[in-house]
């Protein structure tokens, strides 16, 4: 199984790393080779809207999938991406309690990664995607001790350390602007730096407790940045209201109460909601990726998806929406129809129609939804 991988044999990628500007390597597009995810014995299929539904959820499939895909991507790319590997290490340790302990072959590879980069010029960790690698390696060791752990590591305050070592003066990182949603504009990355800061047990305390001024300052100006910059699109103010439920004073109750009500409007006709009405194809990052959008043949009314269904029950439920709210119970009615034979919710990438990503946290976030709803099956 996943966790008995070994740790060796790890494959260099096919197209090499260059200067900080290209931090993982992308090899054949799966439609030539049906492979969304390859390592050793791994070989995940791509991913597609047609395949079929299940039944019924299997906690089994899906747990496979996102243990599978986790490690493949770590082994084959060695690196840590938002989209795949760094969902991970936030999402699986959440789920511990229904899909038991996650394997520590991804921690393992975190730790690996907290080294090298710790090892890296700062300068050159402020660039290209490295500000989000740093990022995500802190939540996902904060979130490792949460709820896997019970208490802080010091591999997460040396993570969380480095993470504000690299924080611009403005309180924010630096991005990339071309791969939304994840590395589309710096307000992403600045709510998942927040969530690490206040998921790490006790380290907000800590930082803000009197006796470490330099963290205290990094704190203080994430919290003013957040407070003040008026999110890109919807899509940021639903990472916003997520990050205010656990790092106080970015978001006042109008703010919270307007973002809920935004949520509620976006419900599409069949209970789920579509990541396409969250932000308009220009507002994604730079706009690189208009075109492609605008160019879907259901533009003007984009299906419902895993990724944006998962994560607006998500966050409603974490803000304190119950969970027989009818929108949420919609919601949930719309996941527990939607997974697909291989263990994933479909969702279309935003990017490019090769490698739709996003079915891994388009996987991740429903089973945190249901979790949240207390919907998940029993027995299996």
């Amino acid at each position: 199984m996943v966790g008995r991988l070994a740790r060796s044999g790890y494959r260099v990628p096919a197209v090499a790393v260059a200067a900080g500007l290209v931090a993982c390597a992308v090899g054949p597009a799966p439609a030539a080779e049906g492979v969304q995810y390859r390592f050793g014995a791994i070989a995940v299929p791509a991913a597609s809207a047609d395949e079929p539904r299940r039944d019924a959820v299997s906690l089994a499939m899906a747990r496979e999938h996102v243990e599978q895909g986790a490690v493949a991507w770590s082994g084959e790319r060695r690196c840590i991406s938002c989209h795949t590997n760094g969902t991970y290490m936030i999402d699986r340790p959440a789920l511990a309690a229904a899909l038991g302990p996650p394997p520590e072959d991804t921690l393992r590879f975190f730790h690996e990664q907290l080294t090298e980069l710790s090892g890296q010029d700062r300068e050159a960790l402020r660039k290209s995607t490295k500000p989000a690698q740093v990022i995500y390696l802190a939540a996902g060791l904060a979130s490792w001790d949460r709820h896997v752990r019970g208490s802080r590591s010091a591999e997460t305050d040396a993570a969380l350390a480095l993470m504000l070592s690299i924080q611009e003066d403005t309180g924010t990182w630096g991005t990339l602007d071309c791969w939304p949603p994840y590395e589309s504009d710096a307000f992403h990355e600045a709510t998942v730096a927040a969530t690490a800061m206040a998921t790490a047990p006790g380290w907000l305390e800590h930082a803000e407790g009197g006796t470490a001024p330099a963290l205290a300052a990094g704190v203080g100006r994430l919290r003013a940045w957040l407070r003040d910059t008026p999110p890109p699109h919807d899509y940021g103010r639903v990472l916003l209201l997520q990050a205010s439920t656990r790092f106080p004073g970015i978001l006042d109750a109008p703010g919270r109460e307007a973002t809920i009500a935004m949520l509620r409007g976006q419900q599409r006709a069949d209970g789920g909601w579509s990541i396409r009405t969250f932000a308009a194809p220009e507002a994604w990052g730079g706009g690189n990726r208009a075109e492609k959008l605008r160019a879907e043949p259901d533009h003007d009314a984009p299906a419902s998806d895993g990724h944006m269904t998962g994560l607006a029950v998500l966050v409603l439920r974490e803000a304190g929406v119950a969970a027989d709210d009818p929108a949420v119970r919609r919601g949930v009615d719309w996941l527990l129809a939607n997974q697909r034979e291989s263990g994933r919710w479909w969702t279309r990438s935003l990017n490019t129609d090769s490698w739709h990503f996003i079915t891994y946290s388009g996987t991740t976030l429903p089973l945190r939804a249901l979790a949240a709803c207390d919907a998940l099956p029993r027995s299996e």
